[in-house]
């Protein structure tokens, strides 16, 4: 099973931008996923590069309604079963290594692996794979480049990711091939840092919107 769709494009599809979270305080996971849910992003990827983000993973899949939690920047098959016993219901990695996409294959989890060229997607497709990240997006070529890739890679879906703001969300969000995209700017540090659970609901509920924009 390379890649479970059915479980993983619902949970994609659920809403335009996946807000990618890097939590250093744990006791802010909780109140700022049900933030980002009052907002209307339910897919939360919660980025493995702080102490916290296992315990901040499994806080928030007990604990707020609503929200489908993922582990972000899975790098290798140790954190892959981390990422499982914590409760993600998604995973998704930078890149896609030989050795990860045979851990995935055992995973009851599905990953979304990233891609920076053509050559790379090419090899993802030929695992099975049909989403991926476009990772980092804006250093990769951006829109423009997805919009290249539509044609030759017309079953491919991508969620691209890196460097993507508001400024920028909705020529990718136009692309047939794009399903969502991830991004930071929904849950700045700075409001986290403060508590401004409100304002971080705003900011959601300006990027759900933006699909119908």
């Amino acid at each position: 099973m390379p890649q479970n769709l059915d479980r993983l494009t619902p949970i994609l599809k659920a809403a335009p931008v996946v807000p990618v979270l890097i939590i250093e305080d744990f006791h802010t996971a909780v109140p700022l996923a049900r933030a980002l849910v009052a907002g209307g992003l339910t897919a939360i990827e919660v980025t493995l590069r702080t102490p916290a983000a296992l315990d901040c993973i499994k806080a928030i899949a007990a604990e707020v309604e609503g929200a489908h939690v993922g582990a972000g920047t899975i790098l290798d098959a140790r954190q892959m079963e981390a990422a499982v016993a914590a409760g993600s219901t998604f995973m998704v990695s930078p890149g896609a290594g030989p050795r990860l996409i045979e851990a995935a294959a055992d995973c009851p989890v599905p990953l979304l692996p990233g891609i920076a060229t053509a050559g790379e997607a090419m090899t993802l497709l030929e695992a099975g794979y049909r989403a991926m990240k476009f990772f980092p997006a804006e250093p990769a070529g951006g829109a423009p480049y997805l919009k290249a890739l539509a044609s030759p890679l017309p079953e491919v879906m991508f969620c691209p990711t890196g460097g993507v703001s508001p400024k920028n969300a909705a020529a990718y969000l136009a692309l047939s091939n794009v399903v969502c995209v991830g991004g930071s700017w929904v849950a700045p540090a700075e409001a986290v840092r403060a508590g401004d659970w409100d304002g971080i609901t705003a900011l959601a509920r300006a990027a759900a919107a933006l699909r119908s924009a």
